[in-house]
């Protein structure tokens, strides 16, 4: 163990080219993104329209009018929509406006949860899968490439 101490480490001779955007845990968050988005933009439309969907709760501690939850999940469906597409590009500040924005929108599923309950929590898993799968691709770089 001793003579392990004065070893100089050598690390690859050439970092890869291929880096985190394009591994498939990065990808499928950015899809996520995309179709968490759409749904919450939608979600946000039919609150704005005052749709017989959602259920109406009485001393909820959150109880905001239906109206603002609508133009809440639609800057934030438009929101997700954006940084998933810009996640493809391999940006860094999207995958860090990603994390921000999944990690809002699953906030604001997570509050949104007596007024739809199944697909409100649905969306809060899809935004922590998102928030996991940006945050662990930060690091991993993917396979290199096979030289041919």
């Amino acid at each position: 163990m001793a003579s392990d101490a004065g070893r100089p480490r050598t690390g690859p001779a050439k970092p890869s080219p291929w880096h985190a955007p394009t591994s498939g845990t990065t990808l499928t968050a950015g899809a996520l993104m995309v179709f968490g988005g759409a749904m919450a933009v939608f979600e946000g439309i039919a609150a704005l329209a005052s749709d017989d969907l959602f259920v109406v709760t009485r001393h909820y501690v959150f109880e905001f009018s239906l109206t603002g939850w609508g133009w809440v999940h639609l800057i934030l469906g438009i929101a997700l929509v954006f940084a998933g597409c810009a996640v493809f590009t391999g940006a860094l500040w999207a995958r860090f406006f990603g994390v921000a924005v999944a990690g809002l929108a699953a906030i604001a599923n997570f509050l949104w949860v007596p007024y739809y309950p199944w697909w409100a929590l649905t969306l809060v898993a899809v935004n922590l899968f998102v928030v996991w799968a940006l945050c662990a691709g930060m690091h991993k770089e993917a396979e290199p490439a096979a030289n041919a």
